[in-house]
């Protein structure tokens, strides 16, 4: 069992299971009843999600290195609160016991919090594909 990390929006895998979405909004000019069927996500999570200011602050301009580092240390620091805590620790629990994915809209996976939450559900010790 494992958990993938997608981009929301794109063809499922047939073993992908349930559809976790970690942004902040859901997706723009789609009916709520929709989002599965147009394979977004099933279940939407944005407590795991950057939080709104620092979603603004990263869509501002393009990404340096610099920039991404303190766009990184942001997500880090957010994802260190309790809240966001329990939610990997659910995570990598369920990893090990059925498949599931997470995503963002983002085109670039490297540029994207879907990377560094895909570290941090493996410093979890999540089960990961």
């Amino acid at each position: 069992m494992s958990i993938r990390v997608v981009r929301l929006g794109s063809p499922r895998d047939a073993a992908e299971g349930l559809r976790l979405g970690t942004v902040r909004r859901p997706p723009r000019g789609v009916k709520k009843e929709d989002y599965a069927k147009g394979n977004y996500y099933d279940v939407w999570m944005p407590e795991l999600a950057p939080s709104s200011n620092l979603v603004s602050w990263a869509l501002s301009e393009e990404f340096t290195p610099k920039r991404w580092a303190r766009y990184e240390r942001a997500y880090r620091s957010e994802m260190k609160k309790a809240p966001a805590q329990r939610l990997i620790a659910l995570l990598a629990a369920l990893s090990r016991q059925t498949n599931f994915s997470i995503g963002c809209y983002c085109a670039d996976e490297t540029k994207c919090h879907r990377s560094i939450l895909r570290d941090l559900l493996a410093d979890a010790g999540a089960d990961l594909e």
